[in-house]
C-alpha cells in the first residue's frame, strides 16, 4: 500500500509514505486543496465575512502553506525509488497534515539550503548527465534524478515564504483616531499537538507614545507573548484577556482564531465519523476524494472599563461579549464560532444523500477545478 507505521511510542498515529506514486497522489491533493482554498476565501469576502484586510493576511498564510507542500513535495519526490530518499510522514488519524516535525526538519534545512547548494552540481548540469546516463549508458538516472529533487528542495528553501512552523507577528497599521492607532496585527503557528496550521488575526488599538510596530521595547514583548500564547487548548478569551492585562496601552477588541483542517481522504486518512463514511459512499476519482475542514472562532468587545491601577490611576479593560447561545460555543471562550467544509461537488452530494446529524449548520463550500465556488448551508 505504500504506507508504513512509523516507529514512535508516542505517535502510533503517524504514517510514512512509502510509495513514489502515492506520495506524489499525496502532495498532488494538497496542491488543489490550496488552490480552492483562496478561491473559498474570497467568496467569503463576497459574503461580507472577511474583509480585503482579512483576505491580504490569510491568504499569505495559504500561499505560504502551498509553498510548504511544493518544498516538500520536491524533498520526497524519490520516495520509495531511492534508498537514501527519506519518506514523509503524516498524521493520518488526527489531521492528514504532516506532522509537525517535518516543518522543522525544513526549517533546519532552509537554514543550510545556501551552503547544500554551493556543494551540488547545477540543475542544467544534472540535466546534462542525465542524457548522457540513458543515452549512453542506457539506464535510468536514479541517482541524478534524486539530486536534482533535493537541488530544487534547497532552491525552494532559499526563495523563502513558506508557512513556518512559527510564524511570527506582523502589524499593519489601518487608521488614527486622535490619540488611538488602529492595528491589525496577524501570525499563524503549526500546532504540534494536532499537526494542523493555525492563522491569528487580532484588531487592537494603540493608545501608547510610540507606534506599537516602531516601538523597539513593546514591539518585541508583544512578539514573545503572542506566540507563547499561541498554543492547542487555549480558549481565546484567556489569550486576549492576558494580553489586556499584560499590555495597559494596547486594547484587544477583536481575536479570531482560524483552524485549517483536518483534511479528509478515503484513500489517505483514518478519521472516524459520518465525513469518513460521506467519502466512503462517494467513492470519488482521484483528486476529489477529500474535504477540508475550516473552523473560525471570534471574540469581540463589547464594551470597556476602568479598573484601578496603583494609587490614582486607572486602565482600560475589555469586556468581552460571550456567545448568547447555549451549547458548545458558549463554553469555548468566544463570542461566535463557525465551522465550514470545503469540498469537491461529489463528496458534496454524498454528504446531501446522507444528511448525517450535526452538519446541517455546517456552511459548505462545493469547489471545482474549474475555479468554480458554490456555497450552501
Amino acid at each position: 500500500m505504500g504506507l508504513h507505521v512509523a516507529k514512535s511510542d508516542l505517535a502510533l498515529d503517524h504514517f510514512r509514505l512509502e510509495d513514489t506514486r502515492i506520495t506524489r497522489r499525496y502532495f498532488g491533493k494538497f496542491e488543489r486543496i490550496t488552490g480552492h482554498m483562496n478561491k473559498v476565501a474570497a467568496t467569503m469576502e463576497a459574503e461580507d465575512r472577511l474583509d480585503r484586510r482579512d483576505i491580504t493576511a490569510i491568504a499569505r498564510y495559504i500561499v505560504g502553506l502551498n509553498l510548504t507542500f511544493r518544498s516538500l513535495a520536491h524533498k520526497y519526490h524519490f520516495s520509495g525509488r531511492f534508498e537514501h530518499a527519506g519518506q514523509l510522514t503524516f498524521d493520518r488519524i488526527e489531521s492528514g497534515f504532516p506532522v509537525y516535525q517535518e516543518l522543522l526538519e525544513m526549517a533546519n534545512d532552509a537554514l543550510q539550503a545556501e551552503k547544500h547548494l554551493q556543494t551540488m552540481p547545477s540543475a542544467d548540469a544534472l540535466k546534462d548527465q542525465m542524457v548522457r546516463t540513458i543515452v549512453g549508458e542506457q539506464a535510468i538516472p536514479t541517482k541524478l534524478q534524486y539530486a536534482l529533487s533535493q537541488r530544487l528542495y534547497y532552491e525552494e528553501l532559499l526563495k523563502g515564504g513558506q508557512f513556518w512552523a512559527r510564524n511570527d507577528p506582523e502589524a499593519i497599521w489601518i487608521k488614527n483616531e486622535g490619540l488611538r492607532r488602529h492595528f491589525q496585527v496577524h501570525w499563524a503557528v503549526y500546532d504540534s499537538t494536532v499537526n494542523l496550521p493555525v492563522i491569528y488575526l487580532m484588531d487592537l488599538e494603540d493608545t501608547g507614545r510610540t507606534g506599537l510596530p516602531k516601538d523597539q521595547q513593546r514591539w518585541p514583548e508583544v512578539q514573545a507573548h503572542l506566540m507563547a500564547q499561541s498554543i492547542h487548548g487555549l480558549k481565546l478569551m484567556t489569550i486576549a484577556t492576558g494580553f489586556d492585562e499584560d499590555f495597559d496601552d494596547l486594547h484587544p477588541v477583536r481575536l479570531r482564531r482560524f483552524h485549517i483542517g483536518p483534511m479528509y481522504s478515503h484513500a489517505f486518512t483514518r478519521q472516524s465519523g459520518p465525513l469518513r463514511e460521506v467519502l466512503e459512499a462517494a467513492n470519488s476519482p482521484v483528486g476529489e476524494d477529500w474535504a477540508m475542514v475550516w473552523t473560525e472562532e471570534d471574540l469581540m468587545s463589547e464594551r470597556t472599563e476602568h479598573v484601578k491601577s496603583g494609587w490614582f490611576g486607572s486602565v482600560e479593560r475589555q469586556i468581552f461579549a460571550r456567545d448568547p447561545f447555549e451549547g458548545p460555543a458558549g463554553d469555548a471562550g468566544v463570542s461566535r464560532m463557525e465551522r465550514s467544509l470545503i469540498m469537491p461537488e461529489r463528496p458534496y452530494q454524498a454528504l446531501r444523500e446522507r444528511n448525517p446529524a450535526g452538519f446541517r449548520d455546517v456552511r459548505k463550500f462545493v469547489v471545482s477545478d474549474s475555479g468554480r465556488v458554490l456555497s450552501y448551508r
